[in-house]
């Protein structure tokens, strides 16, 4: 008898169950639940399936079922999590948030909204330090990671990094549009600390992509009206939805905010957001995930930290070759922060050295990227 070839191994994601169509398919496919991992999907009317069906060492995170699926999974062998009550959000979410989702209940005003609910659920559990509450911020955070992994896999994403008081209706805010758009339609996905300002310019003009040039002058001028998130994030935040609504269909974008700048709201224009408790994991994170290069707006201490961030793993080269770094506005970067001729003096006689640029204006950065990329 000929032995029987090696199966090669599948990857994790493909035992992963994320929606109920794919619980369905899996059935159909498997008839077995045997090793899958079920993430936040609601099984209340698969009752019958789960009483069935082989669940030995299935893992179910936060999937609603009736108590008799319950008994029956995890007596066969199944490891269950039950959804936690009363959390303004579900720690084993499978998916990035959407704008809709997090601002859900804004004609209520802002505070009403899951967004500021979670933040205010994260204020009270980190100063009480109830170490269920942080296990909890643990495991939506990794979920979190799993979901942005998915979604960006395959994909050439450029980082667009600069500071949260950047005002609407600014000649800088138009610019950090407009370079969101010219990356969006050079085929680059768009991904920024996901906030206001610069932040929510760079998504915004990922959204106005697939427009004419003329809808996002006009969607500039709409939001003018409210330039910045102080004094009222609700009258901000209806603004941007004011935009989406007369331009429904925009480019997609990722935003990767947090919870630990609660007081800064995440945008409306950022089609995905993975947004974190941990700020420390969101920072690595986004400039991990920036596979095609970053660019970074004049901005105050994060944007000097994150230059530096970034410069670190492409100093040592421990992601691999290093990715491009541009930094606009020359007089910013060597004036009055001098954070390029420190990066230039790092960057000498190392392969990092020709992946770095310092340009005068915003409309150089897209084709310096894809210079410096190759």
């Amino acid at each position: 008898m000929q032995p029987t070839p090696a199966q090669p191994p599948r990857a994790a994601h493909d035992h992963e169950i994320e929606s109920l169509a794919e619980f369905d398919e899996v059935v159909a496919e498997h008839g077995s639940l045997a090793r899958f991992r079920v993430q936040a999907v609601d099984l209340t009317d698969r009752t019958d399936v789960l009483l069935r069906l082989d669940t030995t060492g299935a893992v179910f995170l936060g999937c609603p079922m009736t108590p008799e699926a319950a008994t029956r999974v995890g007596a066969a062998g199944a490891l269950v999590f039950p959804p936690i009550p009363g959390l303004p959000f579900d720690p084993y979410r499978a998916f990035a948030y959407t704008p809709d989702e997090l601002f859900e209940s804004l004609e209520a005003g802002y505070e009403a909204t899951p967004d500021a609910r979670a933040y205010a659920w994260f204020q009270r559990t980190r100063a009480d330090g109830d170490v269920f509450a942080s296990m909890l911020r643990a495991v939506h955070d990794d979920a979190v990671s799993d979901a942005l992994d998915e979604l960006l896999a395959g994909t050439r994403v450029v980082g667009v990094m600069g500071g949260h008081a950047m005002a609407r209706g600014t000649d800088a805010y138009a610019g950090a549009a407009r370079l969101g758009r010219a990356l969006a339609r050079a085929g680059f996905t768009v991904a920024t600390g996901g906030g206001p300002g610069a932040m929510e310019a760079a998504n915004l003009g990922a959204y106005a992509a697939p427009f004419t040039d003329g809808m996002l002058d006009d969607a500039l001028r709409l939001l003018a009206k409210a330039p910045s998130f102080r004094p009222s994030v609700t009258d901000w935040a209806r603004t941007a939805f004011e935009v989406r609504e007369r331009w429904p269909g925009g480019g997609t974008s990722v935003g990767i905010p947090t919870w630990f700048y609660g007081h800064e709201p995440p945008n409306a224009f950022a089609a995905h957001i993975a947004k974190y408790f941990a700020n420390a994991t969101r920072e690595d994170g986004l400039l991990a995930r920036s596979t095609a290069g970053v660019v970074f707006l004049p901005g105050a201490a994060g944007t000097v930290q994150e230059i530096f961030d970034n410069a670190t793993p492409n100093y040592y080269e421990s992601r691999g070759e290093p990715t491009p770094m541009v930094l606009v506005d020359s007089g910013h970067w060597t004036r009055e922060l001098p954070a390029w001729p420190l990066l230039r003096s790092l960057a000498r006689e190392r392969a990092m050295e020709s992946r770095i640029a310092l340009v005068d204006r915003i409309e150089q950065a897209p084709e310096a990227i894809k210079r410096l990329g190759g």
